[in-house]
């Protein structure tokens, strides 16, 4: 196995950090006239009762030098740990001379044959009759997070076969355990956090229709749109987690979950956008450009939704699973940096109208109030984008919960800031002002470091 295979297989490892939503189902797969040297199957952390199960049937494979030997072809764990010490390995044997020129080369460079792998099986194992059929279950010795990979060793070959895998950890009392290892408690985090946000819906429908209801405007309205969303995506989480670990498939709950995320991503970018324009309660209409961010916005976080979806319904043995995982990243980022332009229109708006309007202090309120957002959108996108993928990436996969348990954290205290910042008002503290704060708003939007 060349370098340039592992490479990719190293980019998939990376990409299976930041999307491991469904790891740890039963999956079935179809493999038709696949040429790929290597396949990823899933990537699971097993504890000491861990066990992986793998049925092959409908086997076949055809190689335009000729026959293949079976043994070239097999499925085999590998860890990230082993993973950089295989690529070593297969680096000296692409260009080191054969030690044994009575072996067969091509055993050398198979991974299969490397001591950095635990081999489950290949295919002389499989029954001379067809259609081949062969099940198998595997107990894990050494406790760690490996991949279930699919390797040929033979160029030019491809190989046709129905793959099903089964995943799981043992627990003390007899059930099993389909979620990986460090993502047993996701459910619980998820129910806790579906908690908070419904006692958060009941405490901004009380604001919005009892407490001051005169105040409220449609970006209220909105707001609790994706507060309600935001719950019932966390309901659907959890549920969706839920059956996994207990029975290995989602019971459908998928589905529901990808809606509830595709609104919740909708909703929260453009309520981000909205917030950003002052739109309904500073003006009751959008600028032209402020509309074009919207019209930017909504088909990229479309875009953003079919990928994330196929990411996680597909798996890496798909061919264009890291396409769609660069789109993604991609589309979320552009996206990202797209919500920021209203902010920064606002602020520079707001600070070439305080010359000449004669309101200083309001208008020194309002700045405040839009720099702060800024801040803190472009902390909480950080936050969610760069820290929780270190997190993914540093922490030991027995504490996979802790990046989910700290994004929840995080997000949850940007809606509060968020909502508290723009809840409705009859007198907003930052727009109850008197004489001697006006002559001191004067002052301070007459100096030119009033930034960002």
């Amino acid at each position: 196995m060349g370098g340039r295979t592992l490479t990719a297989v190293s980019l998939f490892v990376c990409l299976s950090s930041l999307f491991s939503h469904t790891v740890g189902e039963i999956k079935s797969e179809r493999i038709v006239a696949d040429s790929r040297s290597m396949i990823v199957f899933e990537k699971f952390g097993f504890t000491q009762r861990g066990h992986v199960n793998i049925i092959v049937s409908n086997v076949s494979f055809s190689s335009a030098l000729g026959r293949a030997d079976p043994k070239l072809f097999g499925f085999f764990l590998l860890s990230d740990e082993s993973f950089i010490q295989a690529v070593y390995e297969s680096q000296q044997h692409n260009h080191s001379p054969n030690p044994n020129p009575q072996a067969n080369s091509d055993d050398n460079k198979c991974v299969l044959f490397s001591s950095f792998v635990q081999l489950l099986f290949n295919f002389d194992e499989l029954p001379q009759n067809s259609p081949s059929f062969l099940n198998k279950t595997f107990p894990i010795t050494q406790p760690d997070e490996y991949s279930l990979i699919f390797a040929s060793c033979v160029p030019e070959t491809t190989v046709s076969m129905y793959v099903r895998t089964e995943m799981y950890n043992g627990l003390p009392d007899g059930p099993r355990d389909y979620l990986s290892a460090g993502q047993s408690s996701l459910p619980s985090i998820y129910t806790f956090f579906a908690t908070a946000y419904i006692v958060f819906v009941g405490i901004w429908i009380y604001i919005c229709l009892f407490k001051n209801r005169p105040s409220t405007h449609h970006i209220h309205l909105l707001m609790g749109g994706l507060l309600l969303v935001k719950a019932l995506f966390l309901i659907c989480a959890a549920e969706d987690q839920h059956y996994i670990k207990v029975t290995g498939t989602p019971h459908g709950w998928d589905v529901v979950f990808y809606i509830f995320q595709f609104l919740k991503g909708i909703l929260l970018f453009t309520v981000i956008v909205l917030i950003g324009t002052g739109w309904s309660f500073l003006k009751p209409f959008l600028q032209e450009r402020e509309k074009k961010v919207l019209m930017f916005v909504i088909p990229l976080q479309v875009i953003a939704n079919i990928a994330s979806v196929v990411i996680g319904e597909t798996g890496p043995f798909n061919q264009e699973w890291i396409t769609w995982n660069q789109v993604f990243l991609l589309v979320d980022i552009i996206c990202c940096c797209a919500i920021m332009f209203p902010i920064v229109w606002s602020i520079r708006t707001l600070r070439e109208t305080s010359k000449t309007d004669g309101k200083a202090a309001r208008n020194l309120a309002k700045l405040t109030l839009f720099r702060q957002f800024y801040i803190v959108v472009v902390g909480y996108l950080y936050f969610t984008r760069i820290v929780v993928f270190a997190l993914k990436t540093i922490a030991s996969y027995k504490y996979r919960w802790v990046s989910v348990a700290a994004e929840e954290v995080v997000t949850l205290m940007f809606y509060a800031f968020m909502f508290y910042m723009f809840r409705p008002t009859e007198r907003n503290e930052y727009f109850a002002i008197d004489d001697e704060e006006e002559e001191a708003a004067e002052a301070a939007l007459q100096r030119e470091d009033f930034e960002l």
